[in-house]
């Protein structure tokens, strides 16, 4: 079934922020100030993606990350915790831009992109076209961040063009290795980017031990266990961990971290 793109019904400008008295604790739901759009993504193939884009409020953009989110048959969208946690954090703690979007026939708040799920097939335009935006916005230091079904998608188009000659490397969380075969892994050991692959502990699909196996073909690749963690990294602590680890690879010199856990500046309190 072809999903039909819906309107816009979340609008970034309305969190609305206060001022504490002094400095106030970074919790799951604050909210840092950034300059927050709406955004369209137009693939080859003729579809409507919406998504978000999140930008520092002052000063330099530094690096930008283009989220693929998890599965969306089992839940996963540009919100999912992780990502969502990003746009709210990273443009005012380090620099850093981030891209949002849904996948074809993905749904949130946002509203629903074009099209249906493919697979991983069809969704190949969908990275171009983000990849394609974030280039023509002028986004500099650009780095695809896959989670599960997103890892599938960075991994067997990331490292060939027209991505590849865009970005800098990926960010894997929680890869499956399910879609994404030897082959993929091949070109990305051939293209010599960077490639940095958190993986929990206590996984479901891809455990630490396999992960470095799997992942030796692809020498400059830095697989991470990262203990206690699940594939969703439910909970602040995990979260905390995934978005330091992120800054670290992205940012200039790997500047950045840890990042600040307080901030004194005006805030805002997303939904639940």
């Amino acid at each position: 079934m072809v999903a039909k793109l819906e309107t816009m019904t979340f609008d970034p400008a309305s969190f609305h922020f206060t001022q504490a008295q002094g400095p106030v604790l970074i919790r799951a739901s604050t909210v840092l100030p950034a300059r927050r759009e709406n955004i369209e993504l137009q693939t080859e193939d003729g579809h409507t993606l919406v998504g978000e884009l999140a930008l520092p409020e002052t000063g330099q953009v530094l690096a930008t990350l283009i989220t693929l989110h998890p599965l969306p048959t089992h839940g996963g969208f540009m919100d999912s915790h992780v990502y969502r946690k990003a746009s709210y954090r990273l443009p005012a703690l380090a620099g850093i831009a981030v891209l949002r979007f849904n996948t074809r026939g993905t749904a949130s708040p946002r509203g629903t992109s074009s099209g249906g799920f493919e697979e991983g097939i069809g969704e190949r335009y969908d990275v171009e076209a983000a990849v394609r935006f974030a280039v023509d916005r002028g986004l500099p230091n650009r780095w695809l961040v896959g989670w599960s079904f997103g890892t599938e998608l960075a991994l067997m188009y990331g490292a060939v063009e027209p991505v590849a000659g865009q970005i800098e490397g990926a960010v894997l969380l929680s890869p499956p290795l399910h879609r994404a075969t030897d082959k993929h892994l091949q070109q990305w050991a051939d293209s010599g980017k960077p490639l940095t692959v958190l993986v929990p502990e206590h996984d479901d699909f891809l455990q630490p031990a396999e992960a470095a196996e799997r992942f030796s073909l692809v020498p400059q690749a830095d697989v991470v266990g990262v203990p206690g963690a699940k594939h969703l990294w439910v909970g602040e602590k995990y979260a905390a961990r995934v978005l330091n680890d992120i800054v670290a690879r992205v940012s200039p010199g790997g500047s950045g971290t840890p990042l600040p856990q307080e901030w004194d500046g005006p805030t805002a309190a997303a939904a639940s």
